[in-house]
């Protein structure tokens, strides 16, 4: 999501740029990563690592294996890295190790949470990179705190925003709703995947407390990530959570379909924050189930809130949502207008300096 309006943007400048697409195949399940792909419209990828899949440290070895030798054959002017996962990090690394410049899009988020492997991944990138793109204010001083040079920061909005706008229209025409047999604003929309929040028997409990309650006010729809999957059954939740008769258990879906169901939903719960960033551009409350976030604009001037993961807190946030006027308006942040890509190619146009 994040990839797709900037590749696209740079093809359209072909006498300036020539794109390669790299792939490291560090998520691997179809239904979260290629069925994204070509919803997207992206092309095959010039290269396709494939790295390893066992563990964060053999991942992140393999990634940086691979893309030097990526690095060596091509010998690219400027490498571009998105977001905070592992390939981030990685493919940052082997680029400032090759003195080739780095740019890093979504930089200068901090949770100031380092037990999340993101944010030592955010770290990573913005002290490597060369061209720092942020999304919002308190972004650019996280940086500006942490010195880096204010000719660097270049604030240009959120990329992933201009395609939730470039697709709306696909996605507003898909049948999620009919399928599952639901009424616009009549549900709650849940995603839950991260280790803080499913890997500890006692919080993935307390949560599913939660969503106990709440399906008793209205339907909620899960699509059920194969980690929580996993470990549901592996804690013996299983029978507790398939007894919810107002719980949808779906597999994950598609990016039109997950998309139809934030903008069409009565509130989101999530621990994601993606979504936490789509449910703000679309106006739809949202429940962050975190302790900390590294977006913290999406509650001073979005529709989400900050809940944890304690689940009468959780409970209480969704009543009062339930309670409020259905059209209740939320703010967008600036620069959240589908012309992100745009004003970054714009920057690389003027040249990539080094610092």
């Amino acid at each position: 999501m994040k990839v797709a309006p900037i590749l696209a943007e740079l093809h359209r400048h072909p006498e300036e740029f020539t794109p390669l697409f790299v792939h490291t195949g560090q998520h691997y399940d179809y239904q979260l990563s290629e069925v994204f792909a070509k919803a997207l419209e992206l092309p095959v990828p010039d290269a396709h690592l494939d790295v390893v899949r066992d563990n964060a440290a053999q991942q992140m070895a393999d990634i940086i294996a691979k893309f030097d030798r990526f690095l060596e054959e091509w010998q690219p002017d400027l490498v571009m890295v998105v977001g905070d996962v592992t390939s981030t990090a990685a493919c940052a690394l082997a680029a400032a190790q090759r003195f080739t410049p780095v740019a890093h899009v979504e930089a200068g988020l901090r949770s100031r949470d380092r037990t999340m492997p993101e944010e030592l991944n955010r770290l990573v990138a913005d002290t490597l990179s060369d061209l720092l793109f942020t999304y919002s204010a308190d972004a650019d001083q996280n940086l500006l705190d942490e010195n880096i040079p204010a000719d660097c920061i270049h604030r240009v909005g959120n990329v992933m925003i201009d395609t939730l706008l470039n697709f709306l229209p696909q996605a507003e025409a898909s049948p999620i709703l009919d399928k599952l047999q639901l009424e616009a604003q009549g549900f709650a929309l849940v995603t839950m995947h991260r280790a803080s929040n499913v890997d500890k028997p006692d919080t993935l409990a307390g949560l599913l407390d939660a969503l106990e309650a709440i399906q008793q006010q209205l339907p909620v729809v899960f699509p059920v990530h194969p980690r929580t999957r996993n470990r549901i059954e592996e804690f013996g939740f299983a029978e507790r959570f398939d007894a919810m008769p107002d719980l949808r258990r779906i597999e994950p879906l598609g990016y039109f379909e997950i998309i139809r169901l934030q903008q069409t939903a009565r509130l989101a719960i999530t621990d994601s924050a993606g979504l936490a960033e789509e449910t703000t551009a679309l106006g739809v409350p949202c429940l962050t189930m975190r302790e900390n976030t590294e977006r913290p604009i999406t509650i001073t001037e979005g529709s989400n809130q900050l809940v944890g993961c304690d689940p009468e807190r959780i409970i209480a946030a969704a009543g009062a949502i339930l309670k409020q006027d259905r059209k209740t308006d939320y703010p967008v942040p600036k620069l959240w207008d589908g012309q992100s890509a745009q004003r970054l190619v714009a920057v690389l146009q003027q040249g990539i300096a080094r610092r």
